[in-house]
């Protein structure tokens, strides 16, 4: 089975910017969210579409699926979900032993940065760069289908 374990955080200044050794533009669409799975397609640099399933998130940890799908058939899944989407800038910035995704939002959610790192076990030891805020991985307003379908920001508090 294929698994996702991450953490994710606000991102609380701008010092990750001189470590970025990459950076993807994403839009992502969510065909399906329910409690039970949530259907993605993404589509990176207008050059690449992948399909992603997830199920649901006990903790850091949650089931996921991803596989490669023509371009074409990406840009009319992504007309399909319309208007639960979103666009972002992602960049990969190295720190520690792990790398970070520090994903950069636009359109109704500018102003929005959120950093997130991938591990292996949950009970990986992640080094925290400075530049991190609070963390969010346990906040379902910060999760990208959450976002795509809500407006703005999500208020603190």
């Amino acid at each position: 089975m294929g698994q996702e374990i991450e953490r994710k955080f606000l991102v609380a200044s701008n010092d990750w910017r001189d470590g970025v050794k990459d950076r993807s533009r994403l839009q992502q669409g969510y065909l399906s969210t329910s409690a039970k799975a949530t259907v993605r397609v993404r589509i990176y640099d207008d050059t690449r579409a992948v399909l992603t399933l997830k199920g649901p998130a006990s903790g850091m940890a949650r089931a996921e699926y991803e596989y490669d799908i023509p371009l074409e058939d990406g840009r009319d899944l992504m007309a399909m979900a319309a208007p639960h989407t979103l666009e972002k800038s992602r960049h990969r910035v190295p720190h520690g032993d792990h790398v970070w995704e520090v994903d950069v939002f636009e359109g109704r959610h500018e102003g929005l940065v959120i950093a997130e790192v991938e591990m292996e076990t949950t009970e990986d030891e992640v080094a925290l760069p400075a530049w991190l805020g609070r963390e969010v991985t346990d906040d379902d307003r910060y999760a990208n289908a959450s976002l795509s379908r809500n407006p703005g920001v999500p208020e603190e508090g």
